[in-house]
C-alpha cells in the first residue's frame, strides 16, 4: 500500500473513531453526563490522536530511514502497510480506553503536547540536515580545490573540462555591492515612512497607507525582475549610463539594487513602524510637556528609543537582500567582475550556485561543488547578520517590555 493512501486511510480512521470515541463515551455516562471526568468531546479527540499520531511516526520513521538508504527505495508498499497497521492499532487502544473515570482531556493535552514536541524536533532536524548537508559536500570541494584559492581569488572562470579558476571574491563583492545600493534606496524611504504612519498621519490615512506600502512584499520577485529588465535597466542606461560614459548595458548592479531597494522598502518600513508604535507613549508625552515640537520629540526621543529595533529591521533586510535571486539575475547580469561602476554589469553568489547547479552535473567535480561551498559562505553570513539583528531587537524587547 502506498504511504499516501495509508494516510488518507489513516485520516479516515481518526474521523470515524472521533465520532465512535464520542458517542461510547455518551454511552458509558448513562443518563448523566456529569459522572464522566471529560467530556465526550475529548474522548474522541482522544481516539482520533491517538490513530494519527502513531502513522505520523511510523511514515517519518519510515522516510529517514529510506532517505538515508537503510531500507531500499522500493519499500514503500511495505511502510504503508506497518503505517496503517499502527493506525490500527491506535484505533483499538483509544477505544479500549474509554470509561467514565478516564482522564481524556489529560491524555489529549498530554498527546497535543507531543505532537508540539515532534513538530518542533522535525524543524530542528531539518536545519540540522541543511547545514550538515552543506558541510560535507564543502569538504568534498576542498579536498579537490584549494581553499586559498576559493575565499581569495579574484577570477570566476569554471570550466568543466578542467583547469577551472573558483575565487569567489567577484561573487562576494557583487553580492555585497548590489545589496548596499539596495539598502541604500530602502533604509531612508522605509524609516522615514514608518516615522511619517507612526507619528503623523491619521488613523484613517494610516489604515490605508500601510496595507499599500506592504502589497510590494507581496510581489513575486520574478515580477521585480522583469520589471528591472524590462524598465528600470533601459531607462538608467539611456538617461544616466550612455550619456556619462560609464556603460552602454541595461543590466548593471544600479538597476538590481534599485529593484531590490523598492522590494526591501515594505520589510524596513513595518519592522520600523511596530518598533517605534512599541516606544512608550510616557517617553512622548513627557517630551511634549516639556515644550518639545513633534518633530523634536520624534528626532530626540522617539528614534533615539527605537534606535536598536530600528537597526535590527535594517539587518534584517539586509540578510533577505543578500539571499536574492531572480531580481539579480533580470537585472545586473552574470558577468563576475570586480568593479567600482555601478553601471556594468555584475553577479552574486546566489546567481552562480543556480548556474552551477543547472543542467546534466557530476557531483563528483569541483565545478558543481563549488556550488555548496558558495551555499555554505552565504548562510553563515546571512545567520550572522541574523543572529546581530536578533541580540539587538531582544535587547530592545528587555528594556521597554
Amino acid at each position: 500500500m502506498p504511504m499516501s493512501w495509508a494516510l488518507v486511510a489513516a485520516i479516515l480512521l481518526a474521523t470515524a473513531g472521533f465520532y465512535i470515541g464520542r458517542s461510547r463515551a455518551l454511552s458509558a455516562s448513562g443518563s448523566d453526563v456529569r459522572t464522566l471526568h471529560s467530556r465526550p468531546t475529548y474522548h474522541g479527540y482522544n481516539v482520533a490522536l491517538s490513530v494519527m499520531l502513531p502513522t505520523l511516526v511510523v511514515m517519518v520513521l519510515a522516510s529517514g530511514l529510506r532517505m538515508s538508504g537503510v531500507i531500499p527505495a522500493g519499500s514503500n508498499a511495505v511502510a504503508g502497510l506497518l503505517a496503517l497497521g499502527a493506525s490500527v492499532a491506535g484505533l483499538g487502544w483509544g477505544m479500549t480506553r474509554i470509561d467514565s473515570g478516564f482522564r481524556a482531556r489529560n491524555s489529549v493535552e498530554r498527546m497535543v503536547l507531543g505532537l508540539m514536541i515532534f513538530c518542533s524536533m522535525i524543524a530542528i532536524a531539518t536545519t540540522a540536515g541543511i547545514v550538515l548537508s552543506l558541510i560535507f559536500e564543502t569538504i568534498s570541494f576542498f579536498r579537490q580545490y584549494s581553499v586559498t584559492e576559493f575565499f581569495f581569488g579574484t577570477t570566476w572562470s569554471p570550466r568543466f573540462e578542467g583547469n577551472s579558476r573558483l575565487g569567489m571574491l567577484p561573487l562576494l563583492w557583487g553580492t555585497l555591492y548590489i545589496s548596499f545600493i539596495a539598502l541604500l534606496v530602502a533604509v531612508p524611504i522605509g524609516l522615514l515612512a514608518a516615522i511619517y504612519l507612526s507619528e503623523y498621519a491619521s488613523p484613517r490615512l494610516r489604515s490605508i497607507a500601510k496595507p499599500a506600502v506592504e502589497v510590494l512584499a507581496g510581489i513575486p520577485t520574478i515580477v521585480y525582475g522583469l520589471f528591472a529588465l524590462v524598465t528600470v535597466g533601459p531607462m538608467l542606461r539611456d538617461w544616466i549610463a550612455q550619456p556619462l560614459g560609464l556603460g552602454n548595458s541595461g543590466s548593471s548592479v544600479m538597476t538590481a539594487g534599485l529593484v531590490m531597494g523598492i522590494m526591501l522598502i515594505p520589510f524596513v518600513s513595518s519592522l520600523s513602524d511596530d518598533i517605534i508604535n512599541a516606544v512608550p507613549q510616557s517617553l512622548r508625552d513627557g517630551a511634549l510637556g516639556l515644550g518639545s515640537t513633534p518633530s523634536e520629540t520624534v528626532r530626540s526621543v522617539v528614534l533615539p528609543a527605537a534606535l536598536p529595533g530600528i537597526v535590527g529591521a535594517i539587518l534584517l533586510a539586509a540578510s533577505r537582500a543578500i539571499g536574492e535571486t531572480m531580481i539579480v539575475v533580470l537585472g545586473a547580469g552574470a558577468a563576475a567582475t570586480i568593479s567600482a561602476n555601478p553601471f556594468e554589469a555584475m553577479t552574486t553568489i546566489t546567481v552562480k550556485i543556480v548556474s552551477q547547479l543547472t543542467g546534466d552535473n557530476d557531483f563528483s567535480s569541483p565545478e558543481t561543488l563549488v556550488a555548496f561551498a558558495l551555499g555554505l559562505t552565504l548562510f553563515v553570513i546571512t545567520l550572522g547578520l541574523n543572529v546581530i539583528a536578533l541580540i539587538i531587537v531582544r535587547k530592545y524587547r528587555e528594556q521597554y517590555e
